[in-house]
């Protein structure tokens, strides 16, 4: 395979040979996380990083690998211990 153009109807935009960047948009119990893939929403592994939401992390073969973009800081206090984990969206 040599891209998302290549896989067949049910894979995963991840399904390619290569790493992609994506940005995290919720992330779950279990250790995964919902992220866009340029318009297509998706349920990856984030076992291997540690992502928060707005990050861009770099997936291959639904695993996060790589955290590559850390969220611009909106002016909020990251050290208040929630890492919006369970569901809770931060922006």
């Amino acid at each position: 395979m040599n891209g998302p153009e290549d896989c067949t109807d049910g894979v995963r935009v991840t399904c390619s040979d290569q790493a992609l960047p994506m940005r995290v948009v919720r992330l779950l119990e279990g250790e995964l996380a919902i992220v866009d893939a340029g318009g297509v929403l998706e349920e990856v592994s984030v076992a291997l990083v540690d992502p928060t939401v707005g990050d861009t992390v770099l997936v291959h073969a639904r695993e996060a690998i790589a955290v590559i973009t850390h969220r611009r800081d909106s002016g909020n206090d990251d050290n208040d211990g929630d890492s919006g984990k369970d569901g809770d969206e931060q922006a």
